[in-house]
């Protein structure tokens, strides 16, 4: 199950990558927000990222206006692991070195084509498993 949020700066585009979600016949539970109201990212950042920790999801997808407040947010949580990526290679890269649990992206950086094909580089890409990237997440997730 896949963790989905976003302020009202994402709302528009975390609607298409629903859409797209559904298509493709993934499970999603969408944390809000619901609408295009202002909210405070922060909420919605810890509400997928405790999704994550308490193992109702697998991995989330955050969408704020660059990405960056939403993650700062989810990353708060021990056991979080939430990467702002405007591109697949970084996508793909944060999966296999350092098994990023959430994906971030910003709604005003990229556009719709460009975060569809984000999320499926994500979350059709694998932890490596490789020693030391192994060795590298471990101490990240150390006090």
């Amino acid at each position: 199950m896949i963790a989905v949020g976003s302020d009202q700066a994402g709302y528009e585009l975390k609607q298409a990558i629903l859409k797209h979600l559904e298509e493709r016949g993934l499970e999603y539970k969408d944390y809000g927000s619901y609408n295009a109201d202002p909210v405070d990212y922060p909420i919605y950042g810890k509400k997928v990222a405790h999704a994550i920790v308490d193992g109702e999801c697998d991995r989330g997808i955050l969408i704020c206006g660059t990405g960056i407040g939403i993650s700062i947010a989810a990353n708060k949580v021990k056991g979080i692991r939430a990467a702002v990526c405007s591109d697949c290679f970084s996508a793909e890269a944060t999966r296999l070195h350092n098994d990023a649990n959430i994906l971030a992206f910003g709604a005003r950086v990229i556009g719709e084509g460009l975060a569809v094909k984000i999320v499926d580089t994500f979350l059709d890409t694998a932890f490596s498993g490789v020693e030391r990237h192994q060795r590298r997440v471990d101490m990240i997730e150390e006090d």
